[in-house]
């Protein structure tokens, strides 16, 4: 006879409760995902870089049109907290400092990948699909190219697009800024 064994999932609620009674170290690096929390993976030189060179850029071009929210929590739904690699947010006097942004702050997510590409692309990028976020970018480090996810249809995203070295790129919200991914990708 096998038993059915049963998770505990958590809310976004108990899982910052966890965070303030000191339940996890500061050194884990977790995401709350559909109500488990994930231990993510380190982060290498190469990813550092890439997430550095996205933050300048954005910041460089960005400043004034939006908050450029490094490897920080958005908050999805009642049960997902994940932690982008970048998140580019509507502008707030506060910075978010009275709570995480929402679904209906973000212009864009951004994942680096290089040992991370199937969680990136089989779970987050759906997760992102199924809560509306308007443009997800995955950076695959390893094949060299940014991959453009748009239109979520709350399934899955109807238009992806890769982006090879040397070619422009832009994002939906701001179509006037030109990236050139060999800039992004190093």
């Amino acid at each position: 006879m096998s038993v059915q064994l049963q998770r505990r999932l958590f809310t976004v609620t108990e899982y910052h409760q966890m965070i303030e009674i000191g339940m996890f170290p500061e050194s884990d690096r977790l995401e709350l995902i559909t109500g488990e929390l994930i231990q993510m993976s380190p982060i290498g030189s190469r990813h550092a870089a890439c997430v550095a060179r996205l933050n300048a850029l954005f910041s460089q071009h960005l400043a004034e049109k939006s908050i450029v929210w490094p490897q920080n929590p958005v908050i999805l739904d009642d049960n997902s907290e994940p932690q982008p690699d970048i998140a580019l947010l509507r502008r707030r006097p506060d910075f978010y400092q009275h709570g995480n942004p929402q679904k209906s702050d973000i212009f864009l997510l951004v994942e680096v990948a290089d040992t991370s590409i199937g969680y990136d692309r089989d779970v987050k990028i759906p997760l992102y699909a199924k809560n509306r976020i308007p443009e997800v970018w995955l950076i695959d480090l390893n094949q060299s190219c940014v991959e453009i996810y748009r239109d979520s249809d709350g399934n899955s995203y109807q238009t992806i697009q890769p982006i090879l070295p040397g070619a422009t790129l832009n994002i939906l919200a701001f179509p006037d800024v030109i990236f050139n991914s060999s800039d992004i990708l190093g």
